[in-house]
Parts: C-alpha cells; sequence; structure tokens
C-alpha cells in the first residue's frame, strides 16, 4: 500500500532541544550528558488509523516510514476472574499473545512484537547493511519472525541457555542468522557480542531503548487500554528486565494527557523484577538513580535461578534522562521483587481464572499487583492497566511448532575481528 511516513521530530529528554530526525538516530548528536530521545508526533490528538492493520491501527503515534505484514495489536478486556480473585472493581488487562478467542494473534506469544513491528518500519525500504538485535529471548523471537516475514536482514545474539525461546510455527529465511554466546553467559554477554559486530559498518544496533520506534511501539499497549477503557488508568502493572516497556507506558501516558481528551496523567507505573535478579528494585528501593553494584558472576548466577529468564538485564536504562528511574519518579510509581513461587502460583491463578496459559514474566507482573494491594498502594476500587506481556503459548504451538538452532556460538571477549569475519562467512 502507498503509506506516507509518519510526521515527527525528537526532543531530548534532559534539556528539551527539539531536533529533526535525520536517520537511525538513538541520541541527541548535541547532548552535553546522556539522555533518551523521545517522539514528538505531528499530531498531538490520539487517533487510530481504521484504514491500517495491526499494530499499524496506531501509525499517528509510531515514527515510521512504512507497514509490514502480519502484524497484530494487544487486546484489552475488562477482568472478572481475576479481578473476582483480587475483589477489583476495574481490573483491565491488556494481552500481548496467542489468544484468538479474544482476537490476539501475536503468533509469538510475546508484547515483544509490539517493538520488532515498530523498530523494522523505521527502517527505509531499501537498506544495505544488517540490523543487530542483543536479546534474553522473547525479542529475539520477535525480531526473528518480523525480519523472516519482511525479508529484513537480521543478526541475533542470544544467551546459549536462552536459546530455547527460539522456537516458531514455521522455519525462518536465510536472512535471519542467530549467535549465540557460550553456555553460563547471560544478557550482557550477548550485548557485549553485538556490540563488537556493530563496529563494522556493515552491521548496525537496533538500539534497544534508545530507539524511539522501540518504546513507541511497546507504548501501544496503554493505547489499547485507553480505546477500551476511555481514560487513562489509574495505575500500571508490568513486570521489567530493561525496564524500557514501562519507560514506553508513561511516555504515552503523558502524550495522551496532552491530548485533553483522556483526563489528566495520574497512571502510577509499578514495575516488578523476578528475585534474586532484581538490580533495579533495590537501587530503587536504596532511593539511588544509579545502579547499586552488580559484578557479571553474580549476575549470571543469579539469572540462572529466576524463571522469568527474560528480566535479566544487568545493564537496563534505569539511570538515564527520561529512563525508569524517572518514570517511577514523575508518576509517583513503585517497584516489587517476586519470587519464582509466587510467579509459579499466579501462572495456575491466571489459567484458572482467565482462561489462558501466561510466561513467568507476566505471572510476575500479577504478583507485583497483589502486593500493591496488600500494602494499600493501589486501591480496590482504581481503574488498573495489568500489562501481560506473554502468553497463550499452548494456543500458538497445539499444530506443533519447529526451532532454531544458532548459526554459531562465539565467546564476547573473542577480538571484534574474530567475531566479523566468523559473521562475514555466515553470508
Amino acid at each position: 500500500m502507498n503509506f506516507k511516513p509518519t510526521l515527527y521530530r525528537l526532543e531530548n529528554v534532559a534539556d528539551g532541544r527539539i531536533f529533526e530526525d535525520e536517520g537511525w538516530m538513538l541520541a541527541d548528536p548535541k547532548a552535553s550528558s546522556p539522555s533518551l530521545i523521545r517522539a514528538q508526533y505531528a499530531n498531538r490528538f490520539f487517533t487510530p488509523r481504521e484504514d491500517l492493520k495491526g499494530l499499524y491501527r496506531y501509525a499517528e503515534w509510531l515514527p515510521i516510514q512504512r507497514v509490514l505484514r502480519h502484524s497484530h495489536a494487544p487486546v484489552t478486556y475488562k477482568s472478572k476472574g481475576l479481578a473476582s480473585l483480587l475483589d477489583m472493581s476495574d481490573l483491565y488487562i491488556t494481552f500481548s499473545g496467542y489468544w484468538p478467542k479474544i482476537g490476539a494473534r501475536m503468533e509469538t506469544c510475546s508484547f515483544k512484537e509490539t517493538e520488532a513491528f515498530a523498530v523494522c518500519a523505521r527502517l527505509p525500504k531499501r537498506q544495505n547493511r544488517v540490523l543487530v538485535v542483543q536479546s534474553a529471548g522473547n525479542t529475539a523471537r520477535a525480531f526473528a519472525r518480523v525480519c523472516s516475514d519482511n525479508n529484513i536482514p537480521l543478526v541475533i545474539c542470544i544467551p546459549l541457555d536462552n536459546i530455547h525461546d527460539l522456537w516458531f510455527r514455521k522455519p525462518l529465511k536465510s536472512c535471519v542468522k542467530v549467535l549465540a554466546t557460550p553456555f553460563g553467559s547471560d544478557y550482557y554477554d550477548a550485548i557485549q557480542l553485538g556490540e563488537k559486530l556493530c563496529r563494522n559498518p556493515r552491521f548496525f544496533a537496533e538500539g534497544g531503548a534508545k530507539n524511539v520506534a522501540r518504546r513507541d511501539g511497546m507504548g501501544t499497549t496503554v493505547l489499547s487500554a485507553v480505546e477500551t477503557i476511555g481514560r487513562i488508568p489509574d495505575a500500571y502493572f508490568q513486570a521489567v528486565g530493561s525496564g524500557t516497556g514501562a519507560i514506553a507506558a508513561w511516555e504515552n501516558a503523558c502524550r495522551l494527557e496532552q491530548d485533553g481528551r483522556f483526563g489528566k496523567n495520574g497512571m502510577k507505573i509499578f514495575a516488578c523484577q523476578n528475585a534474586p535478579f532484581t538490580i533495579m528494585y533495590d537501587s530503587w528501593r536504596a532511593g539511588s538513580r544509579e545502579l547499586l553494584p552488580l559484578t557479571a558472576e553474580q549476575s549470571r548466577r543469579n539469572s540462572e535461578v529466576i524463571l522469568a529468564k527474560v528480566l535479566s538485564n544487568r545493564k537496563p536504562p534505569y539511570s538515564i534522562a527520561g529512563g525508569l528511574f524517572d518514570a517511577l519518579t514523575a508518576s509517583g510509581g513503585d517497584m516489587f521483587k517476586v519470587t519464582n513461587e509466587e510467579i509459579v502460583y499466579w501462572m495456575l491463578q491466571v489459567y484458572h481464572k482467565e482462561g489462558v496459559d501466561i510466561f513467568p514474566a507476566a505471572a510476575c507482573a500479577v504478583a507485583g499487583l497483589k502486593k500493591a494491594l496488600d500494602e494499600g498502594k493501589v486501591a480496590h476500587h482504581d481503574t488498573v492497566m495489568l500489562n501481560l506481556t506473554g502468553g497463550g503459548l499452548i494456543n500458538a504451538t497445539r499444530e506443533g511448532f519447529v526451532t532454531k538452532e544458532p548459526d554459531l556460538v562465539l565467546d564476547p571477549e573473542l577480538p571484534e575481528e574474530e567475531i566479523i569475519a566468523a559473521v562475514d562467512r555466515l553470508y
């Protein structure tokens, strides 16, 4: 279809400087200190596109050049079963996964599809370089599926311990390559591997939280919720590894307040982590903007223990201007830590009360909501958005699936020239 690129400019969150997006910009080139950048859209009104399908119904608030095939949007509905169990009158669940019964059709079963479809649509149609994405699991699966379906060259860097997350309903095309770091490594090792690869001009980094398309894609969860509820929620709950989704939720709540039709932005951000991998929780509860120290060895041990493996980012965008610390502070929110046992309990409860299987990270968010209710940080009558970031695996894999083995296993400590040469041979 003939899609006109969305009109927007970029803003430096730290100092408010507005500038043009000259391409794949991940930061303000004139910044005096580290800061996220934020998209400022020409259309300040929330205007879903009835002429576009899936995620792209929100194209007016996505920094994109084109639309891609097979996208799907999050689905929000008012809970009955879980709401009754928690004695809540206005609990809304935003579900990103595969649950055709309610219209949710994300085949990778993860809200990471929202960021993949937005990031890849930010790319121009014709570009010769190879996109590099580092992931702890769900992001890898989402980007692999989107790039395979749309013939976009991609290299994924993932810890070998998480390779089981690379399952698909059909085989991937050869445009997608997978690099794994050795057994016993963690997400940060995958990040390091990708960074070395991107020192070659043939490859370029997706950018993580610094990519405005990633955040605004993830922020469509809030747009879905507000379309259903009719107003900005009082509270937002999500489990976090990097915190990017929670940052995105806050940014879109601010945009919705500027629209003027959806009420004041009193949405408190509540983020949850899986103990013992609680670097952001520990830093937040210590009142520290800077992340508390965490050694590589401790990080790897903690990531091995937790059920929600995707929540194991050792270097999240917590401290940077516009990052999670600022979102929590500005919203009056809080953080919770959740045990593996609590995650298993809430996975079972959601299955029985709502009728769908959810991933451990999503159950971590439910456990956080229960803690907030028990501690009086959220009232039982508040309008609450619960972001269930993944689920529907039983539905998605009922007819079978295929797995993707790594094309290469590389130690991130190797010299960059060896890493680049090894990957070049794949092409």
